[in-house]
């Protein structure tokens, strides 16, 4: 119930957008929430919603808020995002981002945790790295640093379509003290822009020793199916 109350807030918060182009709001139907290639709402429906503000120097700040499902030892319904940056680039194309986002369970705040992020992009290209020092909250104990290493590329194709290629490695003493290894995670799409509406299917899958097949934050390989929009709608 509190899931909804918090997407139901997000909604409302997300008609300013349309009096306000500052604002805008992105709203995401998606079969599996993947993260990093692994299933955080045990290969089950999400839907996903964010509130963002961009000002006009580059500083921008938001939420995201989406359903989970983490099993039966974990009483956690849903995670909200909340996160600050600036970004900008340069006349050749060049473009950065850095900031800092924190990961909010409000059923459980003991799995709350933080990141810090950099990225730099060029026309197709984007590479971007993650750091926590307390990666997985209170519910691991130790030193529970983590990075995410990711490479993305995206290939516009004729007719609205693109193609989409992802590479991550997830690394640090987080994954060798519970996972015992690192995690490579990997994905290969395509994406459909009509009307207002973006469409996204992708196969993921991950290369790891721990292989998870239960549904609960399972990294086999599967196909994930997306549909996204973002208001204020662009008038045609």
């Amino acid at each position: 119930m509190r899931q909804v109350r918090i997407l139901a807030a997000l909604g409302l918060l997300a008609a300013t957008a349309a009096a306000n182009a500052e604002v805008s709001s992105t709203w995401t139907l998606t079969n599996d929430y993947d993260f990093r290639g692994f299933s955080q709402s045990a290969k089950d429906p999400a839907v996903q919603a964010s509130l963002d503000y961009a000002a006009g120097n580059g500083w921008y700040l938001g939420a995201w808020a989406s359903n989970v499902d983490f099993g039966p030892g974990l009483d956690v319904d849903y995670e909200v995002d909340l996160y600050t940056g600036f970004s900008g680039g340069a006349e050749d194309g060049l473009g950065w981002d850095v900031g800092f986002i924190y990961y909010a369970y409000p059923d459980d705040s003991d799995v709350n945790y933080a990141e810090i992020y950099g990225s730099l992009s060029y026309d197709w290209f984007k590479g971007k790295l993650w750091y926590s020092n307390d990666f997985g909250g209170d519910l691991t104990d130790g030193d529970t640093s983590a990075i995410y290493i990711e490479a993305n590329a995206t290939f516009p194709l004729p007719e609205n379509f693109s193609i989409t290629l992802h590479a991550g490695l997830s690394t640090g003493d987080y994954w060798d003290d519970i996972n015992g290894d690192d995690v490579i995670d990997y994905s290969l799409g395509v994406g459909y822009e009509v009307g207002n509406f973006t469409l996204g299917l992708k196969y993921v899958d991950t290369d790891t020793d721990a292989v998870i097949e239960d549904d609960v934050f399972n990294n086999e390989g599967r196909v994930v199916f997306t549909v996204a929009t973002t208001f204020p709608w662009a008038k045609e």
